[in-house]
């Protein structure tokens, strides 16, 4: 008899950098300029931070950046490390990440509808409403983070694993989950039990979860 393979673990971002040009704080600023290549950005602070256009940056650095809100639709990152970001709102629909770290930051919201993450990896974050709704997550970890609300509704996740974080609300509804690894995640609300299909949880959670479940689907217990 063939035995069931386990959950698979995402891959994680493996980033090298080359020569960075630390002189490029004025070209990222520019709400119309150009995509930015090879450029280590560091201590940024503004009230906001406005995109007009969509633009990449790419094997570069962000560090220490500071701002009410960055607005970057359809931002484009490959090959990138950002940390240490104080942001009360980002808004970047229909973004493009791949390959790509986000560490030790601090973000109100995240708008991050209908975008596209490809091994991308946020650890230590302090996160708000991350909106993750109809977008494709492949190789996805939050490792060591405090979420207050995940939503990937109608999502397509595979290879994703939230380990030592605190989620206060997941919701899941008419997501696709593929090896979806929840196990060390403490959940205080799943908004959707169905959505749970195709996620791995551990038996403590099952058991920590069960209350919940039993509310949502009407269950009465004695």
């Amino acid at each position: 008899m063939a035995t069931q393979p386990g959950t698979r673990a995402p891959r994680p971002p493996s980033l090298t950098f080359g020569v960075l040009d630390a002189d490029a704080t004025s070209a990222f600023l520019d709400a119309e300029g150009d995509d930015l290549e090879e450029v280590d950005v560091v201590d940024v602070a503004v009230s906001e931070l406005r995109w007009e256009i969509r633009r990449r940056l790419s094997d570069s650095r962000l560090r220490g950046l500071t701002c009410r809100t960055w607005k970057a639709p359809a931002l484009t990152l490959i090959n990138c490390r950002l940390e240490q970001l104080d942001v009360v709102a980002l808004s970047a629909p229909n973004a493009g990440w791949a390959n790509t770290e986000v560490l030790t930051s601090r973000i109100g919201s995240v708008e991050a509808y209908d975008a596209d993450l490809r091994q991308v990896a946020f650890t230590g974050c302090k996160l708000g409403y991350v909106n993750l709704r109809e977008a494709i997550l492949n190789d996805v970890s939050f490792t060591d983070c405090v979420i207050e609300d995940l939503d990937v509704s109608r999502a397509k996740a595979t290879r994703v694993a939230l380990s030592g974080c605190r989620i206060t609300r997941l919701e899941l509804g008419h997501s696709s989950l593929r090896d979806v690894d929840l196990r060390g995640a403490e959940l205080a609300d799943v908004t959707d039990p169905e959505g749970l299909r195709g996620a791995t949880i551990s038996p403590d959670q099952l058991f920590d979860l069960a209350p919940i479940l039993a509310a949502r689907l009407g269950l009465i217990v004695e």
